[in-house]
């Protein structure tokens, strides 16, 4: 059994003629339909047969109208960003993607679809970084068709899809990544690097949705957090990598205290003080320098042995 192919929608852009000269005709057939069905009707005696010429106005006149109400469908107004897909007993004919007024086959159907850019907030959702932690993520997707013939025939619903689509490339772009950097800072993370996750996840979307003829402009992420669960745990956890990080500077800053310290102290010759003085000098200028709380002083009045 051969399999049928799926049949490519390439736009067909549609030049319809100006619909000043036709809405003229179709005024002046009114016209003339009226004029005539009013002759017809002076014609025609209250008390005996019709005369000739007024069954002819009548029908003449109802011709015309018919005519008149058959060609005044055809008159539209295309506006600004508005596009017009044409269909002739279902085949596609072309679109039309130009502002003004037109008169265009008033037997083929004319779909309506904008051009303008949209926003889609997708909602927020709960997936899956490449850690394995559940996070809450949302996106803004700006997008706009670029296609009519293809957002119209070939999917059933080209902004759902979209909608669609936009869910299934979040959770692919998210599980690629960790929410928050290593300690070792060499890699991409969903918070850290925002504007690449951005073009990454635009590219992923424009990949899914360029069958519709959709054009993706930008997606961004509107809201990245960790799941409730877990919350507090990572909290916890960045608090304790933020406390560790200032521990270390402030060790390093203590250190490079107590030696520049004890040089000036050995350099001026204030005082000599022998290995086991320096290390209780240094122990307690390390306490003093990194303890979370103000020191308490001591004096001692006697000896320093």
């Amino acid at each position: 059994m051969e399999q049928q192919s799926v049949k490519e929608y390439n736009e067909i852009i549609y030049r319809p003629r100006s619909g000043w000269l036709m809405l003229f005709v179709v005024l002046l057939l009114y016209a003339a339909a009226i004029g005539l069905m009013v002759v017809g009707g002076i014609g025609t005696p209250e008390d005996g047969p019709a005369e000739p010429w007024g069954v002819a106005g009548w029908i003449g006149g109802a011709v015309l109208l018919i005519l008149a109400f058959v060609l005044t469908p055809g008159l539209k107004v295309i506006n600004p960003n508005e596009a017009r897909v044409l269909v002739l007993f279902g085949r596609y004919i072309g679109s039309v993607v130009s502002e003004g007024f037109f008169f265009i086959n008033p037997f083929a159907s004319k779909m309506k679809i904008s051009l303008k850019a949209r926003t889609l907030n997708n909602e927020k959702q709960k997936v899956n970084d490449e850690d394995g932690n559940p996070i809450e993520i949302g996106v803004v997707v700006i997008w706009r068709v670029t296609n009519t013939a293809k957002a119209l025939f070939k999917v059933e619903d080209y902004t759902q899809f979209v909608s669609t689509q936009s869910d299934s490339a979040i959770r692919q772009v998210a599980r690629l990544y960790p929410y928050d950097m290593s300690e070792q800072g060499d890699e991409k993370s969903l918070r850290g690097s925002a504007q690449e996750i951005s073009e990454v996840l635009r590219q992923e979307l424009q990949s899914r949705v360029e069958i519709a003829g959709i054009e993706i402009l930008e997606a961004r992420i509107s809201h990245l957090a960790y799941a409730p669960e877990i919350a507090a745990a990572m909290l916890q956890r960045q608090q304790a990598s933020a406390i560790i990080v200032a521990r270390q500077k402030i060790v390093e800053g203590a250190v490079g205290m107590v030696e520049m310290a004890l040089n000036k102290l050995s350099e001026n010759g204030v005082v000599q003080l022998d290995e086991e003085k320096k290390a209780t000098m240094v122990s307690n200028l390390l306490v003093v320098l990194c303890g979370n709380k103000d020191a308490q002083p001591v004096v001692n009045s006697g000896s320093i042995y």
